[in-house]
């Protein structure tokens, strides 16, 4: 893996522990019913699918453009 792909993976690694730990604490300090937070949780849940599936989206094509500009050098030197 290139250093440009470390560093994302690092930077992706470290939103998804940030949104681990703050959905946590919401919960111990959430000020409601456990409906209305299982109510919550469930909206969150789809919101953070949501934006996994985007997030998933942009770094496969990320990879690709990276992988297609590795490929050119070596296929005109051959």
């Amino acid at each position: 893996m290139s250093h440009e792909g470390k560093q994302v993976a690092r930077w992706a690694a470290l939103v998804a522990g940030s949104a681990v730990v703050g959905a946590g604490i919401g919960l111990l300090l959430a000020p409601q019913t456990g409906t209305e937070t299982r109510r919550e949780i469930a909206r969150y849940a789809k919101k953070a699918q949501i934006q996994a599936t985007r997030w998933s989206r942009a770094v496969q094509s990320g990879v690709k453009e990276v992988m297609d500009r590795t490929k050119r050098p070596m296929v005109e030197a051959v």
